[in-house]
């Protein structure tokens, strides 16, 4: 019934297309924003046509025998048109299957798209991967997300912080300079974590220039020196905290809690969500870093998980 075929770099105007039409697509799918680690990965993305109408994009790469969807990325699976029924669903996976065995695949990973950036209702998937390619979970990641309609009241120590942080004269700025924050954040993961941010500098400054509404920093800033910062991913549905990380100065002075109050009760409050990433420290979502959840709690944030499949073929 469908006729799947590998993505190719000539194919990228109709896939960015798609992914921007799709019931459950993000910029992160766009061509522009995937193939910025092409060197990193070997792709192995699909397009399935059914009737010669695209209805549905896998982002892949292939890691030996295995297909994934997609490391690179903060969550992946198939991405579907809204005129995609479930029982195509089914057929979709079942010859996607057939096709990757016959190529010498030997297991899937799965990573699934969290419902709230879905468009319109889009598990579809969910349901294949269970009853067609009987499917296992092997991570679940803990997220913190805030459904900013709801108003929940923050927490004392939240609050403080903003107060603390006016009293200071920390101001609040929008930025497209992304060194300074760079700096701060690389500091503080090293020592904190001793890792990197997943982004260069040079990676995320050539990410905003090529998405500027979509990747966007907040800086807390006083006397000209950068104390914190976040920087969001806005997404049709979702703000997402993709960064976040302040000086000890600024830690002490709450630049964190006065740049969130920007974003969330003033800049992004008519959104739907907002997501402020994982909370984790271990590949299979294990290793929850408590204080770190106390602080997204604090905002009114509440559990969101991100999923993850395999599935032998």
């Amino acid at each position: 019934m469908f006729e799947i075929k590998r993505y190719t770099s000539d194919k990228a105007a109709e896939w960015n297309q798609f992914v921007a039409q799709s019931k459950n697509g993000t910029f992160l799918f766009n061509r522009d924003y995937m193939d910025y680690h092409s060197d990193r990965f070997c792709d192995y993305s699909l397009m399935c046509y059914a009737g010669g109408r695209l209805l549905a994009v896998l982002p892949a790469h292939a890691d030996g025998d295995v297909l994934c969807t997609h490391r690179g990325l903060t969550y992946g699976g198939l991405l579907m048109s809204e005129k995609l029924t479930i029982t195509q669903a089914m057929t979709l996976f079942r010859e996607m299957n057939d096709l990757l065995r016959a190529e010498g695949f030997r297991q899937v990973d799965y990573k699934a798209i969290p419902w709230i950036y879905h468009r319109l209702s889009a598990e579809e998937d969910l349901y294949a991967l269970y009853h067609e390619c009987k499917a296992r979970m092997v991570a679940r990641d803990y997220s913190t997300c805030i459904f900013l309609a709801a108003h929940l009241r923050w927490e004392r120590v939240r609050r403080r912080g903003i107060m603390r942080a006016e009293r200071a004269g920390l101001q609040v700025e929008i930025s497209n300079s992304y060194a300074d924050f760079w700096r701060v954040l690389t500091d503080n993961l090293g020592t904190k974590y001793g890792v990197r941010p997943v982004h260069t500098l040079d990676e995320i400054e050539l990410l905003h220039e090529r998405f500027p509404k979509n990747i966007v920093l907040y800086q807390a800033v006083r006397d000209d020196v950068v104390l914190g910062g976040v920087v969001l991913y806005v997404t049709q549905q979702v703000v997402h905290a993709q960064y976040s990380s302040a000086t000890p100065e600024g830690k002490a002075l709450g630049a964190i809690d006065l740049i969130y109050d920007r974003i969330i009760h003033h800049d992004y409050k008519d959104y739907p969500y907002f997501d402020f990433g994982r909370s984790t420290e271990y590949a299979d979502g294990s290793g929850l870093n408590e204080t770190l959840v106390f602080q997204k709690e604090g905002f009114g944030g509440r559990a969101l998980c991100y999923d993850t499949y395999e599935w032998i073929l």
